[in-house]
């Protein structure tokens, strides 16, 4: 019974093991481990948990690691590489032209401070890195973009004691700039971008961040004139601003076309594409709904309170850790939804093969 009782222990220890792995080897192993323990022990020896653990999860992280090199994967990876950079692109100019442009509606004496050398940096950066994508020079692409990581890390992170709800506030670019520099890390063929989104999608996933940009500084430049006599009468939606309601809700719908344009010419990707992008993007939102739900009442307090409010440890481990879980949950859903159509897609071809019964 005790050796019953030893073998099933070695077994739930081999599960950490690939099943790949199991098929060829677990019985051999079985074997040697069994062979080699005392009479009369019921319990794996605390050498071989430790060994067994740490083999197991080495051997899933090659196993996982060669996954992400599959065509689905490297194809996901160049389209978001550039869908991100695209994005951060437009951030990064929005950011700038808000420097440079006046805003009609402001008090008078209330003008921009203008755009210091780090606004255009950003600017010129995720130009490049879409420039070089576009060009087909991937690891140029990569280090630019690892460059505005760290660079977010050199000129923000230090800001974390003294202001950090403008670190908190930062943290879902960071994430952007994060999943565009590991998307372009990942090897590709050449210009794989392209060939994927093909001459239809790549004008609208680039085209789409600029059209909003520009929708948005327009609206700035056109925001109602401030008057010092009446004040200023107007509509706004979520920072938009207009004369009348009417204009808000075409600025609006202009928006959601641009927006629909880049959901669009991803959801037409090949389905194994298509999910493997929802995947790289995934832990940004989670990230971002986080911050805007979990952390609402610490931002609140600390604007009221007048002094920075520190975060507690659960709470930056929970900025931390958000992210990385949120990635994995992803790609384990992904692979059990694409095992399943695969065991389906199987027992039809099965059920085709076997000849009627008459």
């Amino acid at each position: 019974m005790s050796s019953d009782d030893l073998e099933r222990r070695y077994r739930r220890l081999l599960a950490v093991y690939p099943w790949e792995h199991r098929r060829v080897y677990e019985d051999e192993m079985l074997a040697v481990l069994l062979a080699a323990a005392r009479p009369g022990q019921r319990r794996p020896a605390a050498a071989d948990v430790r060994n067994l653990i740490g083999a197991g999860l080495r051997a899933r992280l090659r196993v996982s690691a060669r996954g992400f090199t599959e065509p689905s994967w490297t194809d996901a990876a160049a389209v978001t590489g550039l869908l991100v950079a695209a994005v951060l692109l437009a951030f990064a100019g929005k950011a700038l032209l808000d420097q440079l442009v006046r805003v009609p509606g402001l008090p008078p004496g209330f003008v921009p401070s203008g755009p210091d050398p780090v606004d255009w940096l950003r600017v010129v950066g995720w130009a490049g890195v879409c420039a070089a994508v576009l060009l087909g020079w991937r690891w140029v692409a990569a280090g630019l973009a690892w460059a505005g990581v760290l660079g977010w890390g050199a000129l923000v992170a230090p800001q974390t004691g003294a202001n950090p709800t403008y670190v908190v506030d930062t943290l879902p670019q960071f994430a952007l700039a994060v999943v565009a520099a590991a998307a372009l890390t990942v090897p590709t063929p050449r210009r794989r971008a392209i060939a994927v989104l093909g001459v239809r999608r790549l004008p609208a996933l680039l085209l789409a961040p600029a059209a909003m940009v520009v929708l948005l500084v327009t609206n700035r430049l056109n925001s109602p004139t401030f008057d010092v006599d009446g004040g200023v009468s107007y509509q706004a939606f979520y920072g938009i601003e207009a004369s009348s309601e009417l204009v808000v809700w075409l600025y609006v719908a202009g928006l959601a076309v641009a927006a629909s344009a880049m959901v669009i010419a991803v959801a037409t990707l090949a389905p194994t594409v298509r999910r493997r992008i929802v995947v790289m993007l995934l832990p940004v939102a989670a990230l971002a709904l986080v911050i805007d739900s979990a952390l609402a009442g610490w931002v609140t307090s600390t604007m009221n309170m007048g002094h920075a409010v520190p975060l507690v440890p659960a709470q930056w481990a929970m900025l931390v850790l958000v992210a990385p879980v949120t990635f994995l949950a992803g790609v384990l859903l992904v692979r059990r939804r694409e095992e399943t159509l695969r065991m389906v897609a199987l027992g039809r071809d099965v059920d085709r093969e076997q000849p009627s019964g008459r």
